[in-house]
C-alpha cells in the first residue's frame, strides 16, 4: 500500500516537473522571440526625416570703437536610402563705429550678407551619387548685387559611417552675377569636398572647401572655406565656433580679396 502511494507521488511529482519544464521552455521561446523582434526592429533602417539646426551668433565689442556683428543661420538635412536634400540660408549684418579726434563719429559697415543653398544628391550606390546645387548670394561689403550658381554633379563618399563621412564632388556650374554693377556670365568647374565627425558626447567637428574657377579664365576663380566645432548644453542646445573664409581672385573694382568671418554662438536642433 504505501509503495503504490509512494509511486503515485513519483508520477505525479513527475508530471508536475514536465508541464513546468514544457511553461519554461514555452515562455523562454517566446521571449527569445520577443527579443528576435525587437532586434529585428532596432536594425531595421530608420525612416527619413529633416534634421535642422538654427543657430544666432552675436559679436559686440565696446570702447575707443563700437563694433557689432550678429548673424543667424539654418541648415537642414534629409537623408534615405536613395536620396539627400541638403538646404541652408544665412544671414549677417556688422558694422563699426570710430570716434574721431574731433568728437565725431565714423561708422562703416563690415557686413551686409543674405545666401542660400539647396542640393538633391541620388545614390547609384552605398557611395556613389549624383545631384543638383544652387547657390544664391548677396554681399553689400564685397559689392556683389547677386550671384546666382548652379549645375549637375557626381559625388563619392570615401568614408561614410554612422559618425564621420567625407564626400568629394565635380562638376560644371553656370555663373550668373552683378559685381560692382558689372553684369556677366560663365561656366565654372566646381570642385569640392564636405567632412563631418561626431563624437559619442554629442560634439561635433565639420569643414566644407569648394573651388570654382571660370573654365575658360582659370584667373578667374571663387574658393569658399568653412570650419566649425559645436558641443551641446543640452539635448537641443549646443555652443559653437565657426570660421567661414570667401576669397574671389578677381573682386568688384575698389574691394580686396578676401572676406574673413569668426561667429560664436548657440544653435538649436530640431
Amino acid at each position: 500500500m504505501n509503495l503504490k502511494f509512494t509511486t503515485r507521488q513519483l508520477l505525479t511529482s513527475a508530471m508536475t516537473i514536465a508541464a513546468t519544464s514544457l511553461t519554461l521552455l514555452a515562455s523562454s521561446s517566446s521571449a527569445k522571440a520577443a527579443d528576435a523582434a525587437a532586434a529585428t526592429a532596432t536594425n531595421a533602417p530608420p525612416k527619413p526625416h529633416w534634421e535642422s539646426i538654427a543657430s544666432a551668433d552675436l559679436t559686440m565689442t565696446r570702447g575707443n570703437s563700437h563694433t557689432f556683428l550678429g548673424a543667424v543661420t539654418i541648415n537642414s538635412t534629409r537623408k534615405s536610402a536613395k536620396d539627400e536634400i541638403l538646404l541652408g540660408g544665412s544671414a549677417g549684418y556688422g558694422d563699426t563705429t570710430t570716434k574721431q579726434a574731433d568728437g565725431s563719429e565714423e561708422k562703416t559697415e563690415t557686413a551686409n550678407f543674405l545666401k542660400g543653398y539647396a542640393q538633391w544628391n541620388h545614390l547609384f550606390t552605398e557611395k556613389l551619387y549624383g545631384g543638383l546645387r544652387f547657390d544664391a548670394l548677396r554681399d553689400n561689403v564685397a559689392d556683389i548685387h547677386y550671384r546666382f550658381t548652379v549645375g549637375p554633379l557626381a559625388g563619392y563618399y570615401f568614408i561614410k559611417q554612422t559618425n564621420v563621412f567625407l564626400c568629394g564632388e565635380i562638376g560644371p556650374s553656370y555663373v550668373n552675377q552683378d559685381l560692382g554693377g558689372v553684369t556677366s556670365d560663365y561656366i565654372a568647374l566646381r570642385l569640392a569636398e564636405r567632412f563631418e565627425y561626431k563624437f559619442k558626447t554629442g560634439a561635433k567637428i565639420w569643414e566644407t572647401l569648394e573651388w570654382l574657377p571660370q573654365v575658360d579664365k582659370f584667373d578667374n576663380w571663387i574658393m569658399n572655406a568653412e570650419v566649425g566645432i559645436s558641443a551641446p548644453v543640452s539635448k537641443a542646445l549646443d555652443v559653437r565656433l565657426v570660421a567661414q573664409d570667401t576669397y574671389n581672385n578677381q573682386p568688384a573694382a575698389g574691394r580686396q580679396k578676401n572676406d574673413f568671418k569668426l561667429l560664436a554662438g548657440i544653435g538649436v536642433r530640431f
